[in-house]
């Protein structure tokens, strides 16, 4: 009996010791990484740590049987401090992966990181293609959209109302290179022409310069290449110059609930945007909208939802994979469908490139708002096949 006992102890210490071997340091570890100070704090900022958290928190706050932990930095939308700490958090803080990275400088630098040390990060908050095209990496994983997404979604349908004739405003670093060259190559696919261009530095506060350039070219369309409070100033102003009155259109390439929410309905009125989720489109999202409403004061957009489905289908991954070891939640990543509040049906390609349905949607007139941030008349879907490129053509070294 005593040895039965003593081997019935010694079945459960080595199962004991094996769960938390395939958990590496007895606990799951993620980082959400962003700009929680600047010009994108509204659009993702503390409010996505929030949506990790509320994605822990739904999946029973353990996964393999240890606790998942959350943890967050401001990386003040610099390459260097957000690779000093992503440097950290891989080398001595035990971090598993890194989510969100909004700026899609500190997004290319991380996931170079993140490659070198084999560790996974998952991008909801910056744009560039690059992290899916040349910059590829078999740990890098693109999730919530991306440049071509919103080229697609806001130019192509702007270009089809008329608006043939481009000039883009474009916030000087890659994300709004990106996002310019995109939206360019997708105008003149279409039939338009690009008159011109300029860039300004991130967050400016005076617009005035490069709005009379804008004005002063004639095009039909003047394009936002730029995000967050960058974008919400330039059509402030563009309103003091009366250039919409004068009969050109301002299109916002990168604008979510969030930045309408700050611009007002009145101000925001007419736009056209791009957005990959919309809290009152169908009844779970608004039940995540009003759950995500009662932690933080807001409604949910694309950014911070999409940080909710990364961190779940991480989660995912390494409960399928009975380890949290890099290679195997990798290979799971790839492989395992997306459906969730965010993402129905969605998919991820050989490039790390995560397909989902995008929205096409027009902000209300004031009148027309319903209740509080009922912001968006939805004009269309659009099939994630068509909204994001081939893995094939996208340049990453990983697709055969």
């Amino acid at each position: 009996m005593r040895n039965k006992l003593i081997a019935s102890m010694a079945i459960l210490l080595a199962s004991s010791t094996a769960a938390l071997a395939d958990a590496s340091d007895g606990k799951v570890k993620i980082g959400i990484l962003n700009d929680q100070s600047g010009v994108y704090a509204d659009f993702g900022g503390k409010s996505s740590v929030e949506a990790a958290k509320m994605a822990v928190e739904d999946y029973g706050g353990k996964v393999l049987g240890v606790p998942v932990e959350i943890v967050d930095a401001d990386h003040q939308n610099k390459a260097d401090i957000a690779s000093n700490i992503a440097r950290q958090w891989f080398d001595t803080d035990q971090v598993d992966a890194i989510m969100e990275l909004t700026t899609s400088s500190v997004a290319l630098a991380v996931q170079a990181i993140a490659k070198e040390k084999k560790k996974i990060d998952i991008v909801t908050g910056a744009a560039t293609t690059e992290l899916t095209g040349k910059q590829c990496s078999p740990y890098g994983f693109h999730w919530a959209y991306d440049t071509h997404a919103l080229a697609v979604g806001t130019g192509g349908a702007l270009v089809k109302q008329g608006g043939d004739s481009w000039f883009f405003l474009t916030a000087d670093y890659a994300f709004g290179y990106s996002l310019e060259q995109q939206t360019s190559d997708f105008v003149k696919s279409s039939g338009g022409n690009v008159v011109g261009s300029v860039r300004h530095p991130l967050a400016t506060t005076d617009f005035s310069s490069f709005l009379l350039q804008a004005q002063s070219s004639g095009a039909k369309v003047i394009g936002l290449a730029n995000a967050g409070a960058d974008t919400q100033n330039a059509i402030k102003q563009a309103a003091e110059f009366g250039i919409t009155q004068g009969g050109q259109r301002l299109a916002a390439l990168l604008f979510t609930l969030a930045e309408v929410h700050g611009l007002g309905l009145e101000a925001a009125q007419g736009l056209t945007l791009t957005e990959g989720f919309y809290w009152n489109r169908d009844e779970e999202s608004q039940k995540f909208g009003k759950r995500f409403f009662e932690r933080t004061g807001k409604m949910p957009n694309m950014v911070h939802t999409g940080t909710y489905s990364a961190v779940m289908q991480y989660l995912k991954a390494i409960d399928k994979a009975g380890t949290d070891e890099t290679e195997a939640v990798a290979k799971l990543l790839h492989e395992m469908p997306v459906d969730d509040v965010f993402a129905k049906g969605g998919s991820v390609g050989p490039n790390g490139r995560m397909f989902h349905d995008m929205y096409l949607l027009e902000v209300k007139k004031p009148g027309d708002s319903t209740e509080p941030w009922d912001y968006f008349n939805v004009l269309a879907t659009i099939p994630g096949k068509e909204a994001y490129i081939d893995p094939a053509k996208s340049g990453c070294e990983l697709v055969k």
